[in-house]
């Protein structure tokens, strides 16, 4: 392989693609990451100042991008992003399902409403996602569909349950994807991060924020922009091969 062909490998010139949560932490990252290797991106988060913040730090930098504001727990507002990215660019190559909650109860406390809240923007908003994205996926012909999942789907999650459970169910749906998808042209791979230093993390009390970030064997948090390595390999021809897999990033945390 030549160093001209090896550079087109994460270009990502001409494709577009859909980052929900993407105005911090590590959909932003990944936002940027893809916009910077070509990409027109919308970006999607529940706030409309977010969006438009985003869209414009990243139109300063010289990328394509819009945002859109999306609750992923509203499939109606998910349908509506799909339909906005169409209508902008006139196609859709790559949907990174990042939009997460956090909500958390322990058990004997867990309610109805807290568990619809949690498992309809953490598993089926992004299920629906590509339900509504699959048809201009179709049309791709280099498309890739990356779902964010956790180092918590692996392990005992006590406290996490409903997102871990939430989690290690769009795991599953990515390699049930990744099977249905192949002979259409669409790759489907889930990227599961450990600790990183995200608003999500700091938002727990200091000790619990500690003891996360020294469970690994590199005894720190990741950077988000630790994890843009690993989704442009899903998202581009460099990882033209690699389907229904789960790329654990976690410095050390989890067997598997």
């Amino acid at each position: 392989m030549d160093k001209e062909k090896l550079s087109r490998l994460h270009d990502l010139t001409g494709r577009v693609a859909i980052v929900t949560g993407g105005t911090r932490g590590i959909g932003l990252a990944i936002a940027e990451g893809l916009s910077a290797a070509g990409a027109k991106v919308a970006v999607a988060s529940r706030k409309a100042d977010s969006c438009a913040e985003i869209e414009s730090q990243l139109r300063a930098r010289g990328a394509d991008a819009i945002g859109v504001p999306t609750h992923m727990g509203n499939v109606d507002a998910i349908n509506a992003l799909v339909d906005r990215t169409v209508d902008e660019y006139g196609r859709l190559d790559i949907v990174v399902n990042n939009a997460a909650n956090a909500l958390t109860l322990p058990f004997g406390q867990l309610t109805v409403e807290a568990w619809d809240k949690s498992l309809g923007t953490n598993l089926r908003g992004p299920v629906f996602l590509v339900e509504r994205a699959l048809p201009h996926l179709e049309e791709s012909g280099n498309a890739a569909i990356l779902n964010v999942v956790s180092a918590g789907a692996f392990l005992f999650s006590p406290t996490t349950a409903m997102y871990a459970s939430a989690k290690a169910g769009l795991m599953a749906m990515t390699r049930s994807m990744a099977s249905v998808f192949a002979p259409k042209g669409i790759r489907v791979n889930a990227l599961a991060p450990g600790t990183v230093d995200t608003d999500m993390v700091r938002n727990n009390p200091p000790e619990v924020v500690q003891s996360m970030s020294t469970a690994c064997f590199m005894k720190r948090a990741a950077h988000p922009d630790e994890m843009v390595g690993p989704a442009l390999l899903m998202c581009s021809d460099a990882g033209s091969y690699l389907t229904g897999q789960v790329i654990i990033v976690d410095g050390g945390l989890t067997p598997h």
